[in-house]
């Protein structure tokens, strides 16, 4: 069984990966999903120096205190700079990376050279979506009622981890087993933007066809972390990746066929009873799924 550590993006908290945390859960794995600092239930302690790298100094320091080893280690939307940083500052203690229509960056970059949109409401320490676009955005691709639940979730993020350009002295120099998924309705950060980060890493590829929050896509939750697990082609050398599409229901590797339970076991390594679960919630405090 494997050892999951999933990284937020912007405006979240670990809340986001719930769906896909108790299925990775229920199949044996052991799985952390920390609210980083600043976010969510520890909102009340934004500060100034909140930065992407002060975010993954506090993992990698979560992987040393909880002695991970052999991590699978997951970023979504902005949590894919976290992502960077962490394997980079514990790599040692990292097996794999995923990077779920994720952020990449270069050494240098910050996000505003990638995503230009500007609808957000920002302060000195915090910015955030302008009231009432998170809900519109959700209903997009999700039921109205996890729309609402989840919109009512979503708040503001660190500003600094926007405005600062990102630091990573070594990640896209080093070899990483890794892989990219595109989530073919989401605007942002887009198609381009994440063949670049598969093809500097030589990752395997994957799509869904869902947007931009597939833990929260119906059927999509439940394949979400497969490739974390599941070893397909690698892009370098197979320009066609290995695809994962969803519509309307969990898909495997191909173009359109889908998956049951006992496939998602199988791809995360597992078969037979479902084990007991094994759950940490977050770097401050524990909450089981």
């Amino acid at each position: 069984m494997a050892t999951f550590v999933l990284i937020h993006g912007a405006y979240q908290g670990g809340w986001i990966w719930s769906p896909v945390a108790t299925r990775l859960g229920a199949a044996g794995h052991r799985v952390f999903a920390p609210s980083l600092d600043g976010c969510a239930e520890r909102s009340a302690q934004v500060r100034p120096g909140i930065t992407t790298e002060t975010h993954a100094e506090e993992v990698a320091e979560l992987l040393r205190y909880e002695d991970l080893d052999q991590v699978v280690l997951v970023g979504t939307s902005a949590g894919g700079m976290v992502l960077a940083r962490v394997a980079e500052l514990a790599r040692e203690r990292i097996q794999r990376l995923v990077f779920v229509d994720a952020l990449a960056l270069l050494d240098g970059e910050k996000i505003h050279d990638i995503v230009t949109d500007t609808a957000a409401v920002t302060d000195e320490l915090v910015t955030g979506p302008l009231p009432g676009r998170m809900l519109d955005t959700l209903q997009a691709s999700m039921e109205p009622e996890l729309a609402q639940w989840a919109a009512d979730r979503f708040g503001r993020h660190p500003v600094a981890t926007f405005d600062q350009p990102v630091v990573l002295d070594s990640f896209w120099d080093q070899a990483w087993d890794a892989s990219v998924i595109w989530c073919r309705q989401a605007p942002n950060p887009g198609e381009p933007h994440q063949r670049r980060c598969a093809e500097k890493l030589g990752a395997r590829w994957h799509e869904l066809d869902t947007g931009h929050y597939p833990m929260h896509g119906g059927p999509a939750a439940a394949v979400t972390a497969a490739p974390a697990t599941h070893r397909g082609c690698r892009g370098r050398g197979h320009p066609s990746g290995s695809v994962v599409v969803v519509r309307g229901g969990p898909a495997t590797e191909g173009t359109e066929p889908h998956a049951s339970r006992s496939t998602l076991r199988s791809w995360a390594g597992g078969s037979g009873a479902v084990p007991s679960t094994q759950l940490v919630r977050s770097v401050t405090r524990s909450r089981e799924y």
